[in-house]
């Protein structure tokens, strides 16, 4: 059977939830979007309740502890549908049977869950090393990224240790949401649908601080001065900086 949730982890982990509750095993997630229809499984809708999802974490965290809880969470964020199905599994198991599930690698789903978190991790990472911050005439920091996987609110506390005397933007091109922080609090923020037709994939409509630019030229000659051209190694370069996060690279440009 398919359960059909609005797309948040708190709607994955009351599917969780509605699976145990109502007895129904070989349940496959998805968002009404992914789900096209099936002519051989029925199909549920699961509301999201914050209650019955925070029962689901908790329990998680009694079972595997949290760091293995959180790991599901990370694998969600990979918005692999494969990598849902193989928690979903994961999780009904651990409250099954146990944890001991989590290091049963001869498991297909336990081998593609560690892949995908292995993924994930790695997208976050480089998240932390790529991200190039332009100034706004008003002050603000931003920047504007399109990662593989939905990493942000994995790297928020990072940036805001970081940066904490700052006002920033990193705002996700692709899934249409960044993190705005006030140096307060970091929030979540949605583009107005105005506003989303002066975004483009590579750029976003803020008017820039002047000296910007100077700064930009200035980082730009550091790095060509510091590249020791004899030894170049561009197939290692590539390894570590893929041709794909070159657009928001300031030495690239």
């Amino acid at each position: 059977m398919y359960y059909i949730f609005d797309g948040s982890y708190a709607g994955f982990l009351c599917c969780v939830f509605e699976s145990f509750e109502r007895k129904e095993p070989g349940i496959i997630p998805l968002t009404r979007e992914a789900y096209g229809g099936d002519l051989f499984l029925r199909s549920r809708e699961i509301m999201t309740d914050p209650h019955k999802a925070k029962r689901v974490q908790q329990g998680l965290q009694n079972k595997a502890g949290a760091e293995a809880a959180m790991d599901f969470f990370r694998a969600f964020l990979s918005e692999d549908r494969q990598a849902w199905l193989s928690s979903f599994r994961i999780i009904t198991q651990v409250f099954r049977t146990g944890s001991d599930i989590l290091i049963n690698y001869g498991d297909d789903d336990v081998i593609y869950f560690a892949r995908t978190l292995k993924k994930v991790s790695r997208e976050r990472h480089r998240m932390k090393a790529f991200i190039r911050f332009s100034k706004s005439s008003d002050g603000m920091y931003f920047a504007v990224i399109e990662p593989d996987f939905n990493v942000l609110p994995l790297i928020s506390d990072f940036f805001r240790k970081r940066y904490a005397d700052q006002s920033w933007l990193i705002y996700d091109v692709r899934r249409r949401y960044g993190l705005l922080y006030d140096t307060r609090s970091v929030t979540e923020v949605q583009l107005t649908p105005e506003e989303k037709s002066t975004l483009t994939t590579h750029t976003v409509a803020i008017i820039l601080d002047e000296r910007d630019e100077h700064f930009r030229h200035l980082w730009r000659q550091y790095y060509k001065s510091t590249n020791i051209e004899a030894r170049r190694n561009m197939k290692l370069h590539l390894r570590h900086v893929p041709k794909r996060y070159w657009k928001y690279l300031t030495e690239k440009g």
